[in-house]
Order: C-alpha cells, then sequence, then structure tokens
C-alpha cells in the first residue's frame, strides 16, 4: 500500500522495532531453559538480574516453576517459536514495504504457520492450568487467554484477505497480530522498569500493572503503522461515515459512565488499586489524546478515509471503559472471581478487545464500499435469444 508517509519518522518506528525484536528473540529462545535443567543459561534472566536484583530473578523462577512445569514443552514449542516470530516480523514489513512481493508471500506462509503453533503451545499450557493456578493469578490468566485468541483470529483475518484479494485489510490485521506478539517483549521491557518506580513489587505484582495498559499500546502501536502506510484519502465506495456526530457523543457518555464505574472501584482496592488505576488511566488518556487530534487533522487536511478510520478507532476507544465495567460481574459470576481479580482481568483486556472490533469495523467498511460499487457498475445487456432448430423448421414448413 505504500511506504511510510513520514519517511524519517517511519525509518525510526522501523529501526525501533527491529531492534527491539532482535533483542527479544535471544531471550524467547533460551527464557525456559532453566525450567527444564535448573542452573541452565538463559539471556533474559541474566540481563534481568543485573537490571532488578539476582532476588528479584530467583523469587520470579520459584513462583513460575509449578505453573510451568505442568507444560513445559509445550511452552518451550511456545516460547522458541515466538522468538523465531520476532525475526520474520521486520523481514516481513521490510519485504511489504520494498514490494518484494514473492519473498513477502513465502515469509508470509512461515510466519502463519510459526503463528498457529507457537499459539498451540500457549494454549495447551492455558488449557491445562486453572486460572486461579496460573503465574501472576486469573487475572493475568484471562488477558492470556485473550490475547492468544486475538492473534490466531488476527492472522487468520489477515491471511484470508490476502487470498481474496484485499490488501489493505491483509495489511491491518497482520500489523494488529504483530501488536498482539509485541505484548512478550513490551512485557520484558516492564520487568526491568516497574521495580524502579515501585521499589519491592514482586514479579507477579508487575505483570498486574503491564496488563493494565499493554492492549492498548500494543493495538495503537499497530493503527499508527497502518496509518502511515496508507497514504489513501478515499476508499473505493466510501460514502458518508459511520462515525457521525451523534454517534461519538454517545460513544463520549458510554466512556465517561463506564470510567465512572471503574475508577471507584479501583481506588477501593487501596494502594495497590491506586497504581493499578494509574497504570490504566495515562497510557489511556495518551491514545485518546492522539486519535482526537489525528482525526480532527484529516478532517482539516480533507482526508476523509483517514479520518473515518482515526474516529472509528476513537470511539472503540471510548467505547472501552463501559465494555469493561460491564464484564466486571460476568467475570465475578462466570468464573467465581473476587471482585478485585475481575476488576483487573476487565480493565487488562478492555482496550484490545475493542481495538479488534474497530479493526473489523473498518474492514466491514471497506467491503460495504466495495459491495455499492459492485452494485452501481452497469450491467452489460443480456445476450440476444438464439431461436431454438426447432422453431426455425416449424416456421419453414408453415411457410410452405
Amino acid at each position: 500500500m505504500g511506504r511510510p508517509t513520514s519517511t524519517g519518522r517511519g525509518r525510526v518506528a522501523v529501526v525501533a522495532l527491529t531492534a527491539v525484536c532482535l533483542a527479544y528473540a535471544p531471550i524467547a529462545f533460551t527464557e525456559l531453559w532453566p525450567y527444564a535443567r535448573p542452573g541452565a543459561p538463559a539471556v533474559g534472566e541474566w540481563l534481568l538480574g543485573r537490571a532488578v536484583s539476582p532476588e528479584f530473578v530467583a523469587d520470579a523462577v520459584r513462583d513460575r516453576m509449578g505453573p510451568y512445569g505442568r507444560s513445559l514443552v509445550p511452552l518451550i514449542v511456545h516460547s522458541v517459536l515466538g522468538g523465531l516470530l520476532m525475526l520474520l516480523g521486520p523481514v516481513q514489513l521490510l519485504s511489504a514495504v520494498r514490494r518484494r512481493i514473492r519473498l513477502h508471500r513465502a515469509l508470509g506462509v512461515v510466519f502463519a504457520a510459526t503463528v498457529y503453533v507457537s499459539m498451540a503451545g500457549a494454549a495447551v499450557y492455558l488449557v491445562r492450568t486453572p486460572p486461579e493456578r496460573a503465574f501472576s493469578g486469573a487475572a493475568f490468566w484471562i488477558v492470556l487467554a485473550v490475547i492468544l485468541v486475538g492473534t490466531v483470529g488476527s492472522v487468520t483475518f489477515g491471511t484470508l484477505a490476502a487470498y481474496k484479494g484485499f490488501p489493505d485489510l491483509h495489511q491491518r490485521w497482520l500489523l494488529l497480530c504483530y501488536g498482539f506478539l509485541m505484548t512478550a517483549p513490551l512485557l520484558r521491557i516492564e520487568w526491568s522498569l516497574l521495580p524502579a518506580l515501585y521499589p519491592g513489587l514482586s514479579l507477579q505484582d508487575v505483570n498486574r500493572v503491564a496488563i493494565m495498559h499493554l492492549g492498548a499500546l500494543v493495538s495503537f502501536g499497530a493503527l499508527l503503522a497502518t496509518r502511515a502506510l496508507d497514504r489513501r484519502t478515499s476508499v473505493p465506495g466510501l460514502t458518508g461515515t459511520w462515525a457521525p456526530g451523534p454517534v461519538m457523543v454517545l460513544a463520549h457518555l458510554a466512556g465517561a459512565a463506564g470510567l465512572a464505574a471503574l475508577v471507584p472501584a479501583f481506588l477501593d482496592q487501596g494502594t495497590a488499586g491506586r497504581r493499578l488505576l494509574l497504570a490504566y488511566l495515562l497510557p489511556y488518556a495518551v491514545v485518546y489524546a492522539v486519535l482526537a487530534a489525528r482525526a480532527a487533522g484529516a478532517r482539516r487536511a480533507g482526508n476523509g478515509w483517514a479520518r473515518e478510520e482515526w474516529r472509528l478507532h476513537l470511539a472503540a476507544l471510548l467505547l472501552a471503559p463501559a465494555f469493561s465495567a460491564v464484564m466486571v460481574p460476568v467475570l465475578e459470576r462466570a468464573m467465581g472471581l473476587d471482585r478485585a481479580t475481575a476488576l483487573t482481568a476487565a480493565a487488562g483486556i478492555g482496550c484490545g478487545m475493542l481495538a479488534y472490533a474497530a479493526v473489523t469495523v473498518v474492514g466491514l467498511r471497506v467491503l460495504a464500499g466495495r459491495e455499492l460499487l459492485r452494485r452501481r457498475a452497469p450491467q452489460p445487456p443480456p445476450p440476444a435469444p438464439v431461436p431454438a432448430l426447432g422453431g426455425a423448421a416449424a416456421t419453414g414448413e408453415e411457410g410452405r
């Protein structure tokens, strides 16, 4: 669909993404070695021990030994293939940008197959591990399950879009898929940084803080990449908007109502709740401000398609707190969770799930426009009827 609209920022983003992926790949390859053979070298543990402390790493290994031990082989498959995906991702992005179609298609098949096998390993772990016995608890288990479903769903829709000849939709779904995959290296970065902000915080608590915003950040990054690569000002058949003023007003009201329910619930949890609330609200506010500013900028520039996509994602972001507020009692009853755990899980999945819904709506928007064009296209006149031989013979007999 094109190269990034801002060459400088696009190059910086690609370099940063590539650096994170290349740095995380050896961590993923070796992360689970100590669980199979205690004392085995692991790059991630070595780095984390120096960034935080050896005691922090030792506690984390001890706490994960039980949950991981029941599904160690599937988790090793998941982790090693996850490292491979970190290497395939930048290659796929660069091959698409540089229009090396054959290489892109061949590696795309490898990428999709690797995603399926890697996520199958993660699924085995989740199925074998009861949520309450998972590392970092039920809330983290729920978020991992949602990320898994989102990753598999997005790579599936992206593959189908490529097969059906919709490169713009293919690009959107695969960027979202890779965004979900990037939760792994970004989580490791937070393992190194958050203990400095909150001394004494365990790795389990760091995970609970991280899930408050990882879904929002990775889907936001996927959207930024999508918009940088999509230079169109309109799409075929695009008329009107699916996010008019009244819809946006209602979305703002729903978002305010959702926040009004979530904020007091987190504050009631004391210090831990306030920490989780800050981790949720600060990234949420940043993403909201950027989406609103980009939508307004696209309107001023007369870029109807960019404005439509920004607004659809903004509406989804606004609905995320309302969705999370509704999900709290649902998770309490469906999974037997306590209020605090259900609240953490619901807030952790809200933004990611609504971003996935937004990409779906954008795809439907594109398909609806193309269907409208198909229906409006002039139909060729039907072919003239050919007289049957029997009819011609009968006419000849009457003439005689």
